[in-house]
């Protein structure tokens, strides 16, 4: 069977949108937005039911989700079911449609303050466009690529303590966040820079290490040793 090949930092790079659209000061007043854009087909119940154990646990908060398919009426209203069936009241939700552009797309951030990760399936582009927009995202550990990835990018940006280890563990950082208006609001000046100047914005960087893989798994190829033993 096929080999994973290890590479030394990040599995993916990042370059950011082609629009420099800003994310606005963190507002320290008015409730807590937690969201969500990721596709509805990667929710599930135990996930809904760890987002309402967050929103019982922080009372001043509200879920904000957007995704292409909310702007169907049927599909909204089994999201809406199934949050109301996790214990979220609608009241407490708001549900967003696709968007016109890209610069709409990302404008979504300006309202979040914290984003939430899926689980199993982690998000990838979803989680880089919030830290691009300096909203901070608290993911759930797996044991599968699809859910050690939110661990990865967070680790790239100095936030590997947002990566938790257990359900509980992911419901305690999102809500010890949510009390800490001081960090959101560093996070939302600082989470830009640190995306483009780490490893994660690094494509030059990661292309020579993708390169430096290619040429190994040649090499191991040529001296008949195939795939064994790459890491």
């Amino acid at each position: 069977s096929e080999r994973l090949m290890r590479l030394p930092k990040t599995f993916v790079c990042y370059g950011g949108p082609p629009e420099d659209l800003q994310a606005p000061a963190f507002d320290k007043t008015g409730e807590i937005c937690f969201g969500s854009a990721h596709n509805p087909a990667k929710l599930n119940r135990p996930l809904l039911g760890l987002w309402a154990r967050l929103l019982a646990r922080v009372l001043r908060s509200r879920l904000l989700m957007k995704a292409g398919v909310l702007a169907d009426a049927a599909v909204r209203e089994r999201i809406l079911a199934m949050l109301e069936e996790a214990g979220i009241e609608r009241a407490r939700v708001e549900l967003i449609g696709p968007a016109e552009d890209l610069r709409e797309h990302l404008a979504f951030y300006r309202r979040v303050d914290v984003a939430l990760d899926a689980f199993p399936y982690h998000g990838t582009t979803t989680t880089c466009e919030a830290l691009w927009m300096g909203v901070p995202v608290v993911s759930l550990i797996g044991r599968a690529h699809v859910s050690r990835v939110g661990c990865s990018l967070l680790s790239a940006v100095g936030l590997a303590d947002l990566a938790a280890d257990t359900p509980d563990a992911y419901v305690e950082a999102a809500a010890a966040l949510a009390a800490d208006p001081e960090r959101l609001a560093r996070l939302r000046l600082q989470l830009r820079a640190r995306l483009r100047e780490g490893s994660l914005g690094d494509a030059a960087g990661f292309t020579r290490a993708l390169e430096a893989a290619y040429r190994e798994m040649w090499r191991r190829w040529c001296s008949g040793l195939g795939s064994e033993n790459c890491r």
